[in-house]
């Protein structure tokens, strides 16, 4: 069962494996990540970041897609991060029913395309395409949501891209 689909550029950090975990009672953690799949470094060290007692799987978008339509994923509690939109996009099209939640973290500051970008909140920071992916994540998932940590006040997607212009 997915719990939670968290879009957050740091993937694995103090916030995810200290009080998401937790709060959620998670069993595994799927980062989704086509950059983090192929690097080798960048693997070993989320792996290392994870809790010890919780399954963790760095893999690309596509393979977190196809383990998560298994049946044996409906066994666990888990938690996808995805480092952009646009790969929660594609996560929440092919799985459209089996998220509990859609939860945005950190997007878009340690990103460093040119362009402008819009400010949604002070962890999202936005260009003008990835505001329109997040706009059509929230027509598949209505209650997707802003929050750092469980115990930050919880921020509607909805409400947050109505007031900007």
């Amino acid at each position: 069962m997915i719990k939670s689909l968290r879009i957050d550029e740091r993937l694995i950090h103090g916030q995810v494996v200290m009080t998401w975990t937790k709060s959620l009672n998670l069993t595994g953690l799927i980062v989704a990540s086509d950059e983090a799949a192929t690097n080798e470094i960048q693997k070993m060290t989320l792996k290392m970041a994870a809790p010890s007692e919780i399954k963790t799987i760095i893999c690309t978008v596509e393979n977190a897609i196809a383990m998560l339509k298994d049946p044996r994923a409906d066994k666990m509690r888990l938690m996808v991060i995805t480092p952009t939109v646009a790969d929660a996009v594609t996560i929440a099209k092919a799985l459209p029913t089996q998220i509990e939640m859609v939860n945005v973290g950190n997007a878009g500051k340690m990103n460093q395309t040119t362009g402008k970008k819009i400010m949604l909140t002070k962890e999202a920071l936005l260009t003008e395409s990835e505001v329109k992916a997040l706009k059509n994540l929230v027509e598949i998932y209505p209650e997707t949501f802003f929050q750092g940590t469980p115990a930050m006040e919880k921020k509607s997607a909805k409400s947050v891209l109505k007031s900007i212009k």
